[in-house]
């Protein structure tokens, strides 16, 4: 049987993120810094390959996923590509929700332990990145927020499932309905990460964090992960096909047009109008 093999992280001809591996340690850089690390559907499916890769190669222990820059570390979905590809078009957004989920699947089932690398704000699809890894150190000045109830979309991708396990069902609620900025010091204290650094100090933990996890036994840490995940696994599959077709046909609603149209236009919403309209 010819199973894949690894490849070196250079060999890969990525666009949308940066690849690296070193010693027993491989680095994910979500790369489009200019619009704030958010994902469009070339990024997931390089993630996706990039993922795999890791999960395939024996030398690696641990994977970090990070943005580049230090303004974001992912923002979720590309609304400029939502706008122009999947707006009003069930088919097509239904589509780009494959790629979206393929990448959370992945990243759990990935049989290393994955750290995510909060180096600027994490938000909408971006905090689900950050709660598909195991575990997460943020700088001392970052924001996470979910934004869908407030720009036309449910966060039912990951965060709807996630979070009540992660912050508890009240704290879940907040952040989903109210769509406030969670400092890091309050992500810490609700345990949405589980270290908050000054950002020059930012690698050093991770460093070492990294080192801890490399010396551990990876058949029993690949058997912990896979049990820790049992109820993230439970709650996901029960509810991400529902999410994929509603969250298509909901695409065609007034309110997600206005959401991406004010995001594109550099204006508010128009909640006033959006309520008359189901009035």
């Amino acid at each position: 049987m010819n199973f894949p093999q690894p490849q070196p992280a250079e060999s890969f001809d990525f666009k949308n993120i940066i690849y690296t591996k070193q010693g027993h340690r491989a680095t994910v850089v979500m790369n489009r810094p200019k619009v704030l690390n958010c994902l469009n559907y070339p990024t997931l499916r390089e993630l996706h390959r990039a993922f795999d890769d890791v999960s395939w190669d024996d030398q690696i222990r641990v994977m970090v996923l990070t943005g580049n820059g230090d303004r974001a570390f992912c923002t979720g979905a590309d609304l400029k590509e939502q706008e122009e590809h999947c707006l009003g078009k069930p088919g097509a957004y239904w589509k780009w929700m494959e790629a979206f989920i393929a990448v959370h699947e992945k990243m759990r089932n990935i049989g290393k332990p994955t750290v995510a690398r909060l180096n600027g704000m994490v938000v909408g699809g971006g905090n689900e990145m950050n709660m598909s890894c195991d575990l997460a150190i943020a700088a001392d000045d970052i924001i996470i927020k979910q934004v869908g109830a407030a720009r036309g979309s449910v966060a039912a991708g990951g965060a709807t499932q996630f979070l009540p396990l992660i912050v508890g069902d009240r704290r879940a609620r907040e952040i989903l309905l109210l769509c406030e900025d969670i400092p890091a010091a309050k992500a810490l204290e609700w345990g949405l990460v589980n270290q908050v650094v000054p950002r020059n100090e930012l690698d050093t933990a991770i460093d070492t964090m990294c080192e801890k996890l490399i010396d551990k036994l990876p058949e029993c840490t690949r058997y912990t992960k896979q049990q820790l995940n049992f109820w993230r696994d439970m709650s996901w599959h029960m509810t991400i096909g529902h999410a994929r077709d509603w969250l298509s046909i909901h695409n065609r609603a007034p309110e997600v047009r206005e959401g991406t149209m004010a995001f594109t236009e550099k204006r508010p919403i128009d909640y006033a109008k959006v309520r008359a309209e189901q009035e």
